[in-house]
């Protein structure tokens, strides 16, 4: 039996947040530059998205730029972001053609303007579509998102429209930018890092992580679906304890 087949598609995660590392390495293996790297990333995400949408997976949200990966030398941001506008440019066409819709998460106003439109013309070519929701974190980072989260809920209080007795962690997951994204199950970082590098750290309170050796650009659907089956061998208590599930 091989590892759909495994899955029991009754219990597969709704969403599903992956830390996509490694592929400066995976480059340096191979005897070339960093963004070689990056570059055959692309071909995992495609693997990953075919992946989820064969076991009904409904949200995937990749890391794909952090606002600490502005830090990286010049020479080699320049060339995410000319990856990033080439890519999402050529991928529209396959995204609709596999009912997938584009989201995004971040600070999108800081990336460059030809960034900022192709994002913009990609997210609302898909808006319509009905399959895999494919989220993109762009310079992204949760301290970020969670400050400009308690910024707006301080100009409501100040503001006299909200009550600060009323502040609840359900207003907070409401407010921030992923308040239409059910928060991730299951967290996935490649490469064999385990840490969360500043991502989804308030959505991913309750998630299950799994730390694969793979580097991100050797990422198929078989690791998609190790990450899964692993996933489902673990009891989900919720500060319960097992008798009462």
């Amino acid at each position: 039996m091989n590892l759909q087949d495994q899955i029991d598609l009754t219990n597969v995660p709704k969403h599903i947040a992956i830390i996509m590392d490694g592929n400066g390495r995976w480059a340096k293996k191979q005897g070339q530059e960093r963004l070689y790297g990056h570059s055959f990333g692309v071909d995992s995400v495609r693997a990953t998205l075919t992946a989820c949408k064969n076991i009904g997976i409904k949200f995937v949200t990749m890391y794909a730029f952090s606002t600490e990966n502005w830090s990286r030398p010049q020479d080699e941001v320049e060339g995410l972001m000319d990856l990033l506008v080439y890519t999402i440019a050529n991928e529209v066409n396959e995204l609709n053609a596999q009912n997938v819709r584009l989201l995004s998460i971040g600070d999108t106003d800081g990336l460059p303007e030809d960034c900022q439109n192709e994002l913009f013309n990609a997210i609302e070519s898909t808006k319509n579509n009905t399959g895999v929701n494919l989220v993109i974190a762009l310079n992204y980072s949760s301290r970020w998102e969670i400050a400009e989260t308690f910024k707006e809920l301080a100009t409501q209080v100040k503001e006299g429209n909200l009550d600060i007795s009323a502040i609840t962690p359900e207003l907070i997951s409401a407010t921030l930018s992923t308040k239409n994204i059910p928060d991730p199950e299951l967290l996935i970082r490649t490469s064999g890092e385990h840490r969360l590098s500043n991502f989804l750290l308030w959505q991913a309170a309750y998630s299950e992580f799994h730390f694969t050796p793979v580097l991100w650009p050797d990422f198929r659907e078989e690791d998609l679906y190790k990450a899964v089956l692993d996933y489902q061998s673990r009891e989900r208590r919720f500060g319960m304890v097992s008798e009462q599930l």
